[in-house]
């Protein structure tokens, strides 16, 4: 079964309920192994959306905890939820706000692009470094920050805006490289991998897909660890 993109994710493309995706056409977890076995685990899925990744995850044998700030995105969810027969405790709750969840009991935070509309990632990431427990995963993805330079409708992939242009675009916070490892580093967590991932050279698309993947990365995705005390 698939779902779609919600606001959590790229728009407009199916998503699988049995793997962990990343973003529109670049490698899923049962390829990049980000999480590992998460069987027994308890995860948090930041920024669920519609709940796809938080579905897969079930079905591996984690107890998922999704937040999202859309009540519409986890009333989907729960439909969903429903459907693929797999427990998972829903919150419709503000990002930064993980007040129900105890300090030091989660075992992995995944978020795919549910960090896109926030404007205070280091709330976010100060609330993460809460609830994980030491030298834990935080494994997150976002569109990368040099997409939003190139014109997809432009043909010619020309230059659009600057890199460090804080203007919100269709929804989507800017946050240079150097301003999320900043903050990252700021809540106490060590980035071991950092992934720009190329889309693979043939094979189907999905309905995001523009030729500009071809030349700009379209999505980046981080690894970091909560640093013991």
């Amino acid at each position: 079964m698939h779902l779609r993109f919600s606001m959590a994710s790229p728009a407009g493309h199916d998503l699988p309920t049995d793997v962990v995706t990343y973003g529109p056409d670049v490698p899923r977890e049962d390829t990049l192994r980000l999480l590992g076995n998460v069987e027994g685990t308890r995860v948090l899925d930041l920024g669920c959306g519609a709940g796809h990744n938080a579905i897969a995850l079930a079905h591996q044998g984690a107890k998922v905890i999704g937040v999202d700030e859309s009540s519409a995105q986890v009333a989907a969810a729960r439909v969903a939820c429903e459907r693929e027969d797999v427990r998972v405790e829903l919150h419709h709750a503000p990002l930064a706000e993980l007040a129900f969840i105890r300090a030091d009991t989660i075992d992995a935070v995944l978020s795919v692009w549910g960090l896109v509309p926030v404007e205070d990632v280091d709330r976010v990431f100060r609330q993460v470094d809460r609830v994980l427990r030491p030298e834990h995963p935080l494994v997150l993805s976002m569109p990368h920050p040099a997409s939003a330079m190139i014109d997809a409708d432009d043909p010619e992939r020309r230059v659009r805006r600057s890199y460090w242009d804080p203007a919100v675009v269709d929804g989507i916070v800017p946050r240079t490289l150097g301003a999320l490892f900043t903050a990252l580093g700021r809540a106490n967590f060590r980035v071991d991998t950092m992934l720009e991932p190329q889309p693979a050279a043939t094979g189907p698309r999905t309905s995001a897909w523009h030729d500009h993947m071809r030349y700009v990365p379209s999505t980046l995705i981080i690894r970091a660890r909560k640093q013991g005390i």
